[in-house]
């Protein structure tokens, strides 16, 4: 066992602070990168070392496996190896094991591996059709009501509130979705792993025995993540102490990126109202990053919702963080890809590089980069772009289409008609979660089409799915050691060398579904996650177009404009005030439906509503005729500008965004005939 005092003289003087906490309620505000997993080891240590804790009194929790293991192996090192280190289900279920027989006389529910198989159950029974995104999206669902107390008779009134959303399904079809995976769960004698956290609060609760000997067994607690904390864990969290207040917690607010999963800050926020005589520490020393990031990350948090401890950098000065736009994402990938090169050439292990983004459908750019750079590189909480079973699916659909000769036409309105026979659409789902992921795959696909389509002599269909062959077999090289590609999400907790944040745009982040102002500073925190996981090397970049040759509209995420030139930040800011503003009116647009139709729910339209609606009626009869989707004929936003300049000739009819000239030869008589009798 490490002496006392060689445990603390080891720290700062802030982690010493934590360590030298031994007793009542401790909250540990601890910034990214200050250590926080030291402070907290060292003081169990501590406490082990001076006699104040019997190791097996002593439980400590977090949310990961990974870093339940990192705490038990630390611990082991410095003199605590009895301490229990673990996550907050593994603790339930090693209690729940034990005292559910005793209890009630019965074997434990089988604990479920996945609720897929129980919700398509649910789903087929309460007549949903209901595909592989679908489920994954109401097994999350249910997930979130569970861990957030939300009893399936409570569901359709509580969720519109907190703003829940599943691909479009009523409140109330979720809700019955629900209480028959319920029913169904208990019918087959059978667990989840949400119950694994009710049935222990529940014994807790109902057994003054089972709570006696659990509290008898751990007398003190440590928390780690406590920003993560969600209201089923708090509420096990307080049947553990049964009303003491040895706990310690340790968190950091600016790192909440889960409110969507349930998480709740507010619990570590709220910690000292609710266990007065709280001693509180911040950690501030940063030693993971050099000053320049660190001050980039401070600044971007700085007079927002979502400022924590302003960091304090320990390391030597190292590069400027850098901002750099790009005409399109195919030249940002290919930009970010020879950085990375030049980074390799002088050093850096590809393994210390990450590139970072918003969702999983970004990586397919970046993959086709370094592929094409001989980089080796991984993809970090989600398959590659080729192997993700809607991508699968919808190239093994495309390759049919060609060998069976049944591609006629433009290649763009085949790709789209295609996808479209499995769920893709021009706009995406209004809701976040599996079903945007697989839109924004296939979205992906069409953009490639968009891009072969420009490049490429041919717009064959065979030529085309014969690139999409090429792609996927040069980013399938098995790869042991290379660049990590993953989400903002993903990248929590890990550090690299050097860090690139893609994608970094507005519209994407925020993503464009964050709404309300908390929404937006979750959008924030996860930007701070990223940036905060480099150590020597930060680039933020954007894109100005989605596709090579597109509109550079485009304007940089409005996170970043107070770290921008002041030039481009007022353009920036010019922009982004335009874009959220009616252009009717000029007032401010609320909500994801008023962006998008660009004007105020109650102002009239510039354009002949009545006229659009004619013109919406003759697109769907003649999808009808041609046995295609009806944006395959035009858009609506294409119809809406007709019906606003109402052209009257076919060099008008032209010059409007979404008429090419093939659409103009097939539909261009039938719309000016239409237009002439309006």
């Amino acid at each position: 066992m490490a002496p006392a005092d060689d445990l603390l003289a080891a720290l700062d003087p802030e982690q010493r602070q934590v360590a030298e906490a031994l007793r009542g309620p401790v909250r540990v505000l601890a910034g990214a990168g200050t250590g926080k997993t030291r402070a907290i080891t060292h003081r169990i240590a501590h406490g082990v070392a001076t006699g104040i804790y019997q190791p097996t009194e002593v439980l400590a929790v977090t949310f990961t496996t990974r870093a339940a293991g990192e705490m038990r192996a630390r611990l082991r090192r410095l003199g605590a190896p009895g301490v229990q280190a673990r996550t907050f289900h593994s603790a339930a279920l090693r209690q729940l094991r034990f005292f559910w027989p005793h209890v009630h006389g019965t074997e434990l529910p089988t604990l479920t591996e996945s609720k897929l198989g129980l919700v398509a159950a649910a789903a087929r029974r309460c007549r949903i059709a209901a595909d592989q995104a679908l489920l994954r999206d109401l097994a999350s669902e249910v997930e979130w009501a569970k861990v957030s107390n939300v009893h399936p008779d409570d569901y359709a009134r509580v969720a519109p509130r907190r703003g829940r959303q599943v691909a479009g399904h009523e409140p109330e079809a979720v809700a019955q979705v629900f209480s028959a995976y319920e029913d169904g769960k208990r019918s087959q004698g059978r667990m989840d792993m949400e119950d694994v956290l009710l049935f222990t609060a529940g014994l807790l609760a109902d057994d003054e025995r089972v709570a006696a000997q659990v509290r008898a067994q751990y007398k003190r607690f440590v928390v780690d993540e406590f920003q993560d904390v969600s209201p089923l864990q708090s509420a096990l969290l307080d049947l553990w102490l049964g009303g003491r207040d040895e706990l310690c917690v340790v968190g950091d607010p600016a790192q909440t990126i889960y409110s969507f999963a349930g998480a709740r800050a507010d619990y570590l926020r709220d910690f000292p109202q609710k266990f007065p005589g709280t001693t509180s520490v911040e950690l501030v020393r940063n030693y993971r990053s050099t000053p320049q990031v660190v001050a980039r990350a401070n600044q971007l948090l700085q007079g927002t919702a979502s400022e924590g401890v302003a960091l304090r950098a320990q390391r030597p000065a190292g590069a400027e963080v850098t901002f750099r736009s790009h005409r399109d994402e195919v030249a940002e990938a290919g930009a970010v890809a020879d950085a990375c090169r030049r980074l390799g050439a002088a050093g850096t292990p590809w393994s210390e590089m990450a590139v970072l983004f918003r969702i999983n459908a970004q990586s397919e750019h970046h993959e086709e980069a370094l592929a094409e750079h001989g980089i080796p590189y991984v993809v970090r909480g989600a398959a590659r772009f080729f192997d993700r079973p809607e991508v699968r699916q919808a190239v093994t659909l495309l390759r049919g289409t060609a060998r069976g000769g049944q591609a006629t036409g433009d290649l763009l309105e085949v790709v789209r008609a295609t996808l479209s026979g499995l769920g893709w659409s021009v706009e995406p789902p209004a809701t976040r979660g599996q079903v945007r992921d697989r839109w924004e795959s296939w979205q992906a696909l069409v953009d490639q089409a968009v891009e072969f389509a420009a490049a490429a002599a041919t717009s064959d269909l065979g030529a085309f799915v014969d690139e999409l062959d090429r792609r996927a077999a040069e980013q399938h090289a098995p790869v042991a050691d290379g660049v990590t590609l993953a989400t903002l999400h993903a990248a929590k907790g890990l550090e690299w060398d050097a860090v690139f944040v893609t994608g970094a745009q507005d519209g994407t982040l925020p993503f464009s579904h964050a709404d309300t102002a908390d929404e937006v500073e979750e959008e924030r925190r996860l930007l701070y996650v990223g940036m905060t996981r480099a150590r020597s090397h930060l680039e933020i970049s954007w894109a100005l177009a989605r596709n090579p040759g597109g509109r550079p509209g485009r304007r940089p995420s409005p996170f970043l404009t107070p770290m921008l030139p002041a030039e481009e930040a007022r353009a920036t800011t010019v922009a982004r005030r335009r874009a959220v503003h009616c252009r009717e009116c000029g007032k401010p647009l609320t909500g994801a439906a008023q962006k998008k139709l660009g004007r105020c729910a109650d102002c009239p339209a510039s354009y002949d509503e009545e006229l659009f609606e004619r013109l919406r009626e003759w697109r769907r009869d003649r999808a009808g005729d041609d046995e295609v989707p009806a944006y395959v004929v035009f858009t609506d936003a294409t119809l809406q500008l007709i019906a606003e300049h109402k052209p009257t000739s076919e060099t008008a009819l032209l010059a409007i965004s979404g008429v090419g000239r093939t659409k103009l030869e097939r539909y261009g008589t039938e719309v000016l005939d239409l237009l002439g009798g309006s």
